[in-house]
């Protein structure tokens, strides 16, 4: 699904009135009717609604939804913003249509005009909608804050007033909506984490915009969905076998954090690696074979960090504790040759790294020395932020799975959301790699330009382990048959949908990225059952 501008929506309005053909008060009546069907579903009709509307065509939706519910014999008072100019001509016959009708009109020109609100009142905000440039104030403001103090439940039509489409609003005045019936499409707004207080549950609500005009536009990002899903997942081969879905070697784990280890091995075997390798330091040995034992491991001489890199073949003399240095393939330098890492599909790292100084000359070396695109989170992350140098060593079109804070660490502070989502546009096309920068609403920065936002996931993946669970998922897929592109949105939605499945099974409270592992099969089936 496109996510576009205020302009770009307009321009959408305006191409399905010229192409349908429908008239611009008809398309308004379709959009207020929207809302009443909304309202219906959810339980409202039969409640008394307080009407807030500004004399543009938002409030002009306003008015056409008052008079919709009317006619059903709901209590409704309308309140109209007034500075002395006539609204827009569809507002104006609206109005003209409302005042046949019994509902009361109050216009408020000053504070002194604010009534009070009914304490069971279902308060509508058609104030201002998408078209807002600028920071309410005087009367404005005061109204809004008025509204929020209410304590009443607020419905926003087509987005919060106050909050801008598409740039900070940190510091406006604006509606804190329980829900907003926005039309067609996502907009930016709604996806920030800055407006999740303002923007409530948002619906987003058909009111016949034509298709067409998505095949002439270009949106800077689309939020993914069962469509995009779809054309990316690829099923197996009858005839396939394990040498067709990748050998993946993570490197993750350290002394107490060996969890990270079995999360991310886990994970990428559930998500249909052929053959998973995992390199911990020694003292992770016992623990990897026995919850593991479909994974092989490698193990480091070092007894708790990482240091050096792998040995020729795992399940030798150097993965046992205590054994000798035999069938090593290690040069006097310390470092290994090329064909050692290159029998590896794919390579994720970070997960429970550590960040002592020989794990870093570790991690120099492994970039140096594997040039095709790896998967790097947690502690390989923060290693490169604190030694920018590195980043020139990533290979090219590797995936980078940053929280805000480690993305603060790589690329420095940003001034808001917006600035966050720019930079990381801007970082992922100068150092040639896929940024999953990891939130709600997951975004996904491709090389190219194009950016998504994930529709999956919740509140209760906010736990230390599902980032690691990530980076198993994303190192299977970019081992198997997808490009890194592929693996990103793939990855990402399939981690979502099976933290929503473990939601619903175990309550976002009690869930854990185990449970979230073990619903990656169902969600595997949800994506091939919508093919």
């Amino acid at each position: 699904m496109e996510i576009l501008s205020a302009e770009q929506i307009r321009a959408w309005d305006a191409y399905t009135m010229q192409h349908e053909p429908i008239a611009s008060i008809d398309l308004m009546e379709r959009a207020a009717g929207s809302c009443l069907s909304w309202l219906e579903k959810a339980g409202y009709l039969g409640r008394s609604f307080s009407i807030y509307c500004g004399k543009g065509n938002n409030g002009g939706d306003g008015l056409a939804l008052a008079r919709m519910l009317s006619s059903l014999d709901c209590a409704v008072s309308v309140h109209i913003l007034e500075f002395g100019h006539i609204g827009t001509e569809d507002f104006q016959a609206n109005l003209a249509l409302l005042h046949e009708t019994p509902v009361e009109v109050r216009f408020v020109q000053t504070e002194e005009h604010f009534h009070p609100i009914p304490p069971g009142d279902i308060l509508i905000d058609a104030l201002f909608g998408s078209g807002l440039n600028r920071k309410l104030e005087g009367v404005t403001a005061a109204l809004v804050d008025h509204l929020n103090r209410s304590g009443n439940e607020i419905i926003a039509i087509d987005i919060p007033s106050g909050l801008f489409v598409s740039k900070s609003s940190k510091g406006n005045s604006i509606v804190r909506a329980s829900h907003t019936l926005a039309f067609q499409v996502y907009k930016p707004a709604f996806l920030m984490p800055d407006n999740e207080a303002w923007v409530g549950e948002v619906h987003i609500l058909d009111i016949g915009l034509l298709p067409g005009f998505l095949q002439r536009t270009n949106s800077d990002a689309e939020l993914l969905d069962t469509g995009i899903i779809r054309a990316i997942y690829k099923p197996r081969n009858s005839f396939a076998h394990k040498g067709n879905f990748g050998h993946a070697l993570l490197v993750t784990g350290a002394y107490g954090k060996i969890g990270a280890a079995v999360l991310s091995g886990r994970s990428c075997l559930r998500t249909g690696a052929g053959l998973v390798t995992i390199l911990v330091p020694r003292c992770g040995y016992a623990i990897i074979q026995t919850t593991l034992p479909e994974a092989m491991v490698l193990t480091d001489e070092d007894e708790k960090i990482h240091t050096v890199l792998p040995p020729a073949e795992p399940g030798g003399d150097r993965g046992i504790p205590g054994g000798s240095d035999k069938g090593d393939s290690r040069t006097a330098s310390g470092g290994h040759t090329d064909a050692v890492l290159d029998k590896y599909s794919v390579v994720g790292v970070g997960p429970g790294l550590g960040q002592d100084p020989r794990t870093v000359a570790f991690l120099w070396e492994l970039l140096r020395r594997y040039r095709k695109p790896m998967v790097v989170d947690a502690d390989a992350l923060n290693i490169l932020g604190a030694n920018p140098d590195m980043m020139g060593l990533l290979p090219p079109y590797s995936i980078l799975t940053p929280h805000p804070k480690e993305f603060e660490r790589l690329f420095g502070p940003s001034a808001d959301d917006y600035a966050r989502l720019d930079k990381a546009r801007e970082m992922a096309r100068r150092h040639q790699c896929v940024i999953v920068l990891k939130g709600h609403y997951t975004f996904i920065a491709m090389p190219g330009g194009k950016s998504y936002f994930n529709s999956t996931g919740n509140a209760g993946m906010a736990k230390g382990g599902s980032g690691d669970v990530l980076t198993g998922i994303l190192t299977a897929l970019l081992g198997q048959s997808y490009s890194p592109g592929e693996a990103a949105l793939l990855g990402v939605y399939l981690h979502g949908l099976a933290g929503d499945l473990a939601a619903a099974a175990d309550s976002q409270e009690s869930m854990l990225p185990t449970d979230l592992i073990e619903q990656l099969g169902n969600a595997f089936q949800l994506i091939q059952k919508s093919q």
